[in-house]
């Protein structure tokens, strides 16, 4: 056995010090699109794979037997290079995923199916936006100048935000409620707009729009090939056939 985790989540940094602590070879792979990642007690690489081909060849090279995908939930082309790829190669495959959010009582949700109509769903009088969807996607909302535009990244960016009327900050998770509470009042934030990434590390923000009454532009995860999903890293290595004894299950959010 060999396992390859695409990583990037709180729920795969836990299942690789599962596995690092039961000594089953596996290997850790981020993106690359976060300045520091945090290390792992795995080997790990950094970058991309090159597509369906190149992550195959990489199955292939490393003789890896198990591919557990536990990258963010909107990282729909890596997803659907693992089901490919996985496919191409016989390598079993299961992705690591969080159950989505849903709304409550109090909640003001206006669901959409993707940036693009997030940005239309934006039309109207000029308003204070918290855009919580990473650093990605800002430049689809620069055809909305009007809205001033309060951004929270994990990095600092290197270059500005193409958005004319912004204000940065610079944080990363775990958020609290008393902390999103603070940050929509300072910035007097009309609207929330977000991804629906789950978990409770970054579910902070919208229990402080729920507080306020204010309205959250929610987007929709995208749709992917039929794959098997677990929702913790227990649930991996039973797959694996490895049960867990750790219980850290701390989500950051991210």
């Amino acid at each position: 056995m060999k396992v390859l985790i695409l990583g990037g989540t709180t729920e795969a940094s836990a299942l690789a010090r599962a596995l690092a602590e039961r000594e089953i070879p596996a290997l850790f792979s981020y993106a690359g699109r976060v300045a520091a990642p945090k290390p792992q007690p795995l080997p790990t690489r950094v970058g991309g794979f090159g597509g369906t081909d190149g992550l195959a060849a990489f199955l292939e090279a490393e003789r890896i037997t198990h591919l557990v995908d536990a990258t963010h939930p909107f990282a729909e082309r890596m997803s659907r290079n693992a089901v490919a790829a996985t496919e191409r190669t016989g390598t079993a495959l299961i992705a690591l995923t969080r159950p989505p959010w849903a709304p409550q009582d109090g909640d003001r949700w206006h669901r959409v199916a993707s940036i693009e109509a997030a940005v239309d769903a934006l039309a109207g009088p000029p308003e204070r936006v918290l855009l919580a969807i990473g650093r990605m996607h800002l430049a689809a909302f620069a055809v909305r100048p009007e809205h001033h535009y309060v951004l929270r990244l994990v990095d600092l960016p290197e270059e500005t935000p193409p958005l004319p009327r912004h204000t940065l900050t610079v944080d990363r998770g775990p958020f609290t409620r008393e902390g999103d509470l603070a940050l929509l009042r300072e910035h007097g934030v009309e609207r929330l707009v977000c991804k629906n990434a789950g978990g409770a590390g970054a579910a902070a923000k919208l229990e402080a729009a729920r507080a306020l009454g204010i309205p959250v532009l929610m987007i929709d995860r995208p749709a992917l090939p039929p794959r098997r999903e677990a929702h913790s890293p227990d649930a991996v290595l039973d797959w694996l056939g490895h049960r867990s004894t750790s219980d850290d299950s701390t989500d950051r959010g991210v």
